[in-house]
């Protein structure tokens, strides 16, 4: 028996990934004060669990689109065209607006001139448009080929233009975001903008990734074969990444193709767990179940990402954030501690807030 979905229709060991995704993405963005090295990125070279969340989101999201399109035949009508672009041109508005929101409650509403251009949900704004086009005008038999290509292609342009420097004057990836965009809307806590332009080369092979499994999810004749046709991609996968980290090391900041390649392949491996525990297994997830929130979290992941980034603003701004954490820390003397307990809070907060949404069955979609 398929119990791969609930009463509307949705993929539910997808959503629980979704959802554990988007929990870790909230957890980390809000440790207060000095954190465990686990919940901080990678500096440069390097990959610490931190550094999985957005790459599983990414992944995630190529399921998705096939998902998604596979419900229109893949056909490029007009309908299908403006959700694409309606969903992309949200996507990167929200992006931009989450930013200017913090500039408005400090006094620049008019600032436009600091405006960051790049940040997360930019990046999977032009991650989803250019997979959806490749959904839409491209035979999927050419999935794996594009991926590679793609990620051929980033790779000499690392190469040749010292994409692994750590100096932004000789790294390409920050020299072409500073002489397209200008120093003032990029990121600043590093050599390169880590949603940079150039990058977006690597982050739609890494779509189309997850893009393949889900053409693997859909089309697979039973459950048992779908879940290990998506084990075998992720154990190839991070094999893949693996041997590539010899000469391409691991580098979140420029979104490495042995990056894509692991974090594509641990994102898989634990779908295709999910799968096995939802799908094989048929295992429910009532209110009881240690999977539960998961699923919280999962049915309005991008509304609860959002809404996080907006607590976290007005929580800094108002003093709400230091209030909580000096509560923590009398509790809890050692700050690395303190700050994963205001993180897990802050986690807790926003679930309580999806848990509202899912009682009154409201999904918001863009």
């Amino acid at each position: 028996m398929n119990t791969s979905s609930n009463t509307s229709g949705r993929l539910l060991s997808l959503d629980i990934l979704r959802g554990l995704t988007v929990a870790g993405m909230i957890l980390v963005n809000n440790g207060y004060g000095e954190s465990f090295e686990m919940l901080r990125h990678s500096e440069w070279n390097g990959m610490t669990p931190c550094d999985l969340v957005f790459p599983f989101f990414l992944f995630i999201m190529g399921i998705s689109c096939y998902l998604s399109l596979f419900k229109s035949g893949f056909t490029p009508t007009g309908s299908v065209l403006v959700k694409v672009v309606r969903r992309t041109v949200l996507l990167f508005v929200i992006g931009l607006a989450i930013h200017w929101f913090d500039m408005a409650l400090w006094g620049n509403p008019w600032d436009f001139a600091h405006l960051r251009i790049w940040a997360v949900l930019q990046r999977i704004a032009l991650c989803y448009f250019f997979a959806s086009l490749f959904a839409l005008y491209v035979p999927h038999r050419y999935t794996l080929h594009t991926v590679v290509g793609l990620l051929v292609v980033y790779t000499i342009i690392l190469l040749v233009g010292n994409g692994y420097s750590e100096d932004s004057g000789a790294n390409i990836l920050a020299q072409v975001d500073l002489k397209l965009f200008g120093y003032d809307h990029l990121y600043h806590k590093g050599p390169v903008d880590p949603e940079g332009l150039v990058g977006t080369i690597s982050g739609v092979a890494h779509v189309l990734l997850g893009f393949y499994c889900g053409k693997l999810i859909k089309t697979g004749s039973t459950v048992e074969k779908k879940t290990l046709g998506v084990f075998v991609v992720g154990a190839v996968c991070v094999f893949a990444g693996y041997l590539l980290s010899y000469g391409l090391p691991l580098n979140k900041r420029i979104w490495s193709p042995s990056y894509v390649f692991m974090t594509c392949g641990l994102a898989a491996l634990l779908q295709a767990l999910f799968m096995y525990v939802v799908d094989v297994k048929a295992f429910r997830t009532p209110s009881a179940s240690p999977l539960f929130p998961f699923k919280v979290f999962g049915v309005n992941a991008l509304a609860l990402y959002v809404c996080s980034e907006l607590l976290a603003i007005l929580f800094g701004f108002f003093g709400i954030s230091e209030a909580i954490y000096g509560v923590l820390h009398a509790a809890i003397p050692a700050e690395k501690w303190a700050s994963l307990a205001y993180a897990l809070v802050f986690v807790a907060i926003n679930y309580l807030i999806g848990f509202i949404l899912w009682k009154r069955r409201i999904f918001i979609k863009l």
